[in-house]
């Protein structure tokens, strides 16, 4: 079997490329990416120097321009834009490059999608945890972007397309987790509100296992419920969050409550300054609207029902791995 990876330079991406080179039943494994130099350096580091499987090819921009004669039986479509200024940059990426993908793959092809929680938007104040019957409230231009998307490839694959909405990701090889341990490793430590935010979350490991769950699964399977929220069982609060990061690099401090509002006011300082912008893309305007909901909460029972998924990390073993990858590249 053939199988295509978009987004494979990138952080599920990634971990997801290093899981599929280890099962034999992939022929072939397409790997398009606009810098296939970088993709051939991460693979060294990860001590990949040659396997024939492999077939990396350059595409440009959002154009997914593939091969002729390309044919894969199965796309996970793992790339897209999480971090932009304006509603055009996630347009372009998330929803014409996904369209301009799916119109080039044969009719036999399936697709599985890395949508995102934020799709959906925050827990419905009368629920405990989002679900699919739930009506789709994003609340960012990013969840926009990636709702659009959905919308989009269901029209033009139908029963070929499986969705997949994980919640925050968290794992070894995600460099936008620097500046949460930046931030716990000062003596004072912000956070926004005064109330605790609850959230659902994934080990990237654990996703990566659920993606390959998938590719596995029976088409079948995909027809009875296109749309799957997933998740550990253990929910987080933001100050537990911040607190297992401070631990496992060992350090103490105090975590202070910030005003919301004044969260909505740095942003719009760090939007303004390139710089600041890039060192910290999370607290931009439009991701801070992500962070104002207290409730960022999924059902992901379906699922681990559907597909015998058992996520079983804790927090502090995923972010101590984490940790630990950051330290191997010099960052913390």
């Amino acid at each position: 079997m053939v199988l295509l990876i978009t987004g494979s330079t990138g952080f599920v991406g990634r971990n997801l490329l290093l899981r599929v080179t280890q099962d034999p039943r992939w022929r072939q494994i397409v790997l398009p990416v606009r810098d296939p130099a970088k993709l051939r350096a991460q693979l060294a580091c990860e001590g990949i120097v040659e396997d024939e499987r492999l077939l990396i090819c350059q595409v440009s921009g959002d154009s997914w321009e593939l091969p002729d004669g390309m044919s894969p039986d199965l796309v996970i479509h793992a790339a897209g834009l999480l971090f932009g200024r304006r509603k055009e940059d996630y347009h372009r990426t998330n929803v014409d490059g996904s369209i301009r993908l799916a119109e080039q793959l044969p009719r036999t092809a399936r697709m599985i999608v890395l949508s995102s929680l934020a799709a959906g938007g925050p827990t419905p104040e009368d629920a405990e945890a989002r679900g699919t019957h739930h009506v789709d409230r994003p609340v960012s231009l990013y969840g926009s972007s990636k709702l659009t998307m959905e919308g989009e490839l269901r029209h033009r694959l139908g029963s070929r397309l499986l969705i997949l909405r994980p919640p925050m990701v968290l794992g070894p090889r995600d460099t936008a987790t620097l500046p949460l341990f930046k931030m716990a490793a000062g003596a004072i430590r912000i956070k926004p509100g005064f109330a605790a935010k609850h959230y659902s979350w994934v080990d990237v490991g654990e996703l990566c296992e659920a993606l390959t769950l998938l590719a596995a699964a029976d088409s079948r399977e995909w027809e009875d419920q296109g749309t799957f929220y997933l998740g550990s069982e253990q929910l987080i609060t933001d100050t537990e969050l911040i607190a297992t990061a401070a631990s496992v690099i060992s350090v103490r401090g105090v975590t202070l409550s910030a005003p919301q509002a004044a969260i909505q006011l740095a942003s719009l300082v760090i939007d303004s300054v390139p710089s600041w912008r890039a060192a910290a893309p999370s607290l931009g305007r439009d991701r801070v609207r992500e962070i104002l909901p207290g409730r960022w909460v999924s059902d992901g029972r379906p699922f681990a029902e559907q597909f015998g998924w058992r996520p079983t990390k804790h927090l502090r073993q995923t972010l101590g791995e984490t940790a630990e990858w950051l330290r191997q590249q010099g960052k913390i």
